[in-house]
């Protein structure tokens, strides 16, 4: 685990000036830096860095954050991955001397392959590139696919000679390792030598239009290649390497992550062509998978992007076939709050012919009558099935029930099965019977929460308070005199030192019994604090609640935002989780290198979380599986509030007098007094 105060040590030497400086043009306003946003398309320049501050801001799109924000977002890294890239630019080491020796080297000997691998596609990438501009050939191709060089420079396209050893004009030596550990070079596994007896190599890729594949952080891990003319394969990609799985990249990510942001979401095709062109025509928030069947690594990776997926299939028999396999692999993840639906195009075309035949408008028209999830999931349901038979309707049932089981509890599940139900003539409640039974072996491993019989309320992961304060100092409270708080205020026991409490049957004094000491209320907790609170007693409320505050709550500081970005990847990969299960989670918790507990083998305990079990179960100890969801979204609009109120400081501080910044004034002082209006709606008030 990387200590938070290193964290905090590392963003006080770093100038964010300097770091987005890296990826953004940046000029002088005033005390302050502008720029064209990175994160959507526009033609003045909103994007402030204040070096003040340490922070940046868009009032265009209204990203904002520090200096480890900005590497994530703008480069798709996890937090400690980009923390460790931060202090690299510093050139300070990241504290690790708790990991064992050997877990270091592996680590650093990795990343160095990583590199090495990298830079070696770096390298055949500029090779291709400047190919592809001798060879009259090739672009006459590309151009009549409709393809413009500035089209072609943005993905990095080139051209691989139809030469059998082409590359080793480009690095000293062609029998070097690392370009067959990288895919370029091939090496025949029977050993065949020449007859100046060295072992027979040759390039991977001859006579193809080549397109790099980059990672969302915008460096070369695979190649694909197109044939010109008829050949087969007609696409040959790399191999799968160290820096390479097929089955988790998708073409056309890093180049379209400010297209996915302005048009709201993303489109899967089929084919590096189709990405291409369709960014020619205005749609750069295209991507392709590599040659594989959607998996649920592509899905869970666009929604780091997006809230809405649209896939673009053939129509015919091999398309409707990838959709369903889309369909399943997107099931998990498919909360109320998204959206998945499902272009069908018509069998003689690919979005590519598509767009170039009838234009961006027809095929914007496509986009918008896609097949949404819901209906795609029952009309890939049914099949073969004959609805005119109790045969046929039986099947669908069979058929339909698991699907809708994969999907997270919440409305659009129970529509699902409403729907279902009138496709299959039977009642909703015997549809939403078999779906809890179909369901309930997934959750019995997990505990529900029990009151306890002679009515006692005490957490269920907690029976024993010892009136002690927590030994973790980073949420110790103090008195006035500046004497250590006990978690209720006071040293929590009496005169004989035991609990008051103790000798009846629940923690509080039977009716008549002897009371030595009233009990002092806790501290107040903040509203972060409460929604964790709320989060670990319902996680099924995670995919209930807006995109909007998933980002809000996942960039907050310090070990709140590492809780709900830990919560986001748990509920998307596991499903809603018990309250005891989470706090025990919580409570032995382990931070791996991708910022998610539990995915490390050699890694410490995380004090950040099990302080943060701690200090939420001494503000709320009675869990009575009642919590609202209205009081989770009430307790976010107070956090909402505060960001727009921050937001609109910056900007008066910032001294912009455009038209845009003083309209977005004007729209976040409306916007927060229609929140306050909404908090003070949502208090109780007492009886005259």
């Amino acid at each position: 685990m990387i200590p938070p105060s290193f964290i905090q040590d590392l963003l006080a030497r770093t100038d964010i000036v300097e770091v987005v400086g890296r990826y953004v043009t940046l000029k002088k306003a005033g005390i302050n830096f502008k720029g064209l946003c990175p994160f959507h398309g526009e033609k003045s320049p909103s994007f402030i860095v204040s070096p003040s501050r340490q922070t940046y801001h868009c009032f265009g799109c209204g990203v904002h954050g520090n200096a480890v924000g900005f590497l994530m977002e703008n480069t798709g890294l996890g937090f400690v991955e980009a923390v460790k890239d931060l202090a690299q630019i510093q050139g300070v080491p990241v504290p690790d001397d708790d990991s064992k020796p050997e877990d270091r080297e592996k680590a650093k000997a990795q990343k160095e392959k990583q590199t090495s691998l990298t830079d070696v596609m770096a390298k055949a990438t500029q090779h291709w590139r400047q190919q592809l501009k001798n060879t009259p050939r090739a672009v006459a191709y590309l151009k009549a696919r409709g393809l413009t060089g500035e089209i072609a420079a943005r993905f990095g396209m080139g051209y691989s000679p139809d030469n059998w050893r082409g590359l080793a004009s480009v690095y000293p030596k062609y029998d070097d390792p690392l370009l067959v550990e990288a895919g370029l070079v091939i090496t025949p596994d029977d050993g065949e030598t020449r007859t100046d007896g060295e072992a027979k190599r040759y390039d991977r890729f001859r006579d193809r239009i080549m397109f790099p594949i980059r990672n969302p952080q915008g460096e070369v891990i695979g190649f694909g290649g197109r044939v010109l003319d008829k050949g087969e394969p007609k696409y040959l990609n790399s191999p799968e390497t160290p820096v390479f799985i097929k089955g988790r990249e998708l073409y056309g990510l890093y180049e379209g992550r400010s297209a996915l942001r302005t048009k709201g979401y993303a489109l899967v095709t089929e084919g590096y062509m189709d990405v291409v062109a369709l960014a020619q025509w205005g749609f750069g928030n295209a991507v392709a998978t590599l040659g594989t069947a959607c998996s649920a690594e592509h899905v869970q990776k666009l929604f780091r992007f997006t809230e809405q997926v649209v896939f673009s299939f053939d129509g015919d028999g091999a398309g409707r076939r990838a959709a369903g396999r889309a369909l399943e692999a997107s099931l998990p993840f498919a909360s109320d709050t998204r959206r998945i639906s499902f272009l069908f195009l018509p069998a003689e075309h690919d979005p590519d012919s598509y767009i170039r035949e009838f234009g961006p408008e027809a095929f914007e028209a496509c986009v918008q009558q896609a097949v949404p999830l819901s209906r795609q999931l029952l009309e890939h349901a049914k099949g073969d099935c004959d609805l005119n038979t109790a045969e046929g309707r039986a099947r669908l049932q069979a058929q339909a029930l698991p699907l809708i089981g994969q999907l997270p509890d919440g409305a659009l599940r129970g529509q699902i099965a409403d729907e279902l139900a009138a496709m299959a003539r039977t009642a909703p409640e015997e549809i939403r019977r078999r779906l809890t039974a179909l369901t309930e072996p997934k959750q019995s491993s997990k505990k529900p929460y029990q009151a306890h019989p002679d009515g006692d309320h005490s957490q269920p992961w907690d029976n024993s308070y010892t009136g002690e304060p927590p030994q973790e100092q980073a949420y110790q409270s103090y008195g006035d005199d500046g004497a250590p708080k006990s978690k209720w205020g006071g040293s929590g026991k009496r005169g004989d030192g035991k609990k008051p409490w103790d000798g009846g049957n629940s923690r509080w004094q039977r009716k008549g019994s002897p009371v030595f000491d009233r009990r002092p209320l806790p501290q107040a907790a903040r509203p972060l604090d409460r929604i964790v609170w709320l989060m670990i007693a319902r996680s099924d409320f995670w995919d209930q609640v807006p995109a909007s505050a998933h980002d809000l709550l996942c960039e907050q500081p310090g070990v709140y935002g590492h809780f709900f970005r830990w919560l986001d990847r748990l509920v998307h990969d596991q499903g809603a989780i018990g309250a005891q299960e989470l706090i025990d989670r919580m409570r032995h918790a382990t931070l791996g290198d991708d910022d998610s507990p539990g995915h490390s083998e050699s890694i410490e305990q995380d004090p950040g979380f099990s302080a943060l079990a701690e200090r939420i179960t001494n503000f709320h100890d009675v869990l009575t599986g009642q919590e609202s969801l209205d009081e989770l979204l009430g307790q976010i609009k107070h956090l909402q509030l505060q960001s727009m109120q921050d937001e609109l400081e910056l900007l008066t501080q910032s001294g912009e007098l455009s038209d845009s910044a003083e309209a977005r004034k004007i729209e976040l002082i409306r916007q927060s007094l229609v929140l306050k209006l909404e908090i003070s709606r949502m208090r109780p008030t007492s009886a005259s």
